[in-house]
């Protein structure tokens, strides 16, 4: 099964708290068995893009996109190319929020979600550091102010 037939078929089943990651092609083979990883063999940006269609036609998640934090200070000089893989992936990302954090905390995160919640991990042939997407998925027709406005009411009637 290709990547894209895998996330087609995989996204209907995600939801709240659950992951796509996006990964260059040196991210770790993680060991959680919630953590699945895909070699796709595709460029990283066809990926995100392609993640990102899927999301938005998805009605029952929306994502909320991470970064690493590091990728903003990857000089050219170490790594060639990456000046422009940040303009074209800001310009790709250029409409929706995105949280920059250090990558170990990401990778916590990920191991901490992967004990109880499903992650789809697409690797790609990218070969430039700290240049992974992540897509913490959360309840698209169900917001957290819509939560915390139930939760002061369940309060209330108690």
């Amino acid at each position: 099964m290709n990547w894209r037939d895998k996330l087609s078929k995989e996204l209907p089943l995600l939801g709240h708290r659950n992951w796509i990651v996006v990964a260059d092609a040196a991210y770790p083979a993680q060991s959680r068995t919630g953590i699945e990883t895909v070699a796709t063999g595709a460029e990283q940006l066809k990926v995100v893009k392609a993640v990102l269609a899927a999301l938005d036609k998805a009605k029952h998640v929306r994502p909320i996109i991470f970064v690493d934090s590091e990728l903003r200070h990857v000089p050219e000089e170490h790594a060639p190319g990456i000046t422009t893989y940040r303009e074209k992936l800001t310009k790709l990302l250029a409409d929706r929020p995105v949280s920059s954090i250090p990558h170990e905390e990401i990778i916590a995160r990920l191991d901490q979600a992967g004990a109880t919640f499903r992650i789809l991990i697409l690797k790609t042939r990218m070969t430039l550091p700290y240049t992974s997407v992540f897509f913490q998925l959360e309840c698209g027709y169900w917001t957290a102010e819509a939560e915390q406005k139930l939760r002061e009411a369940i309060r209330s009637a108690e």
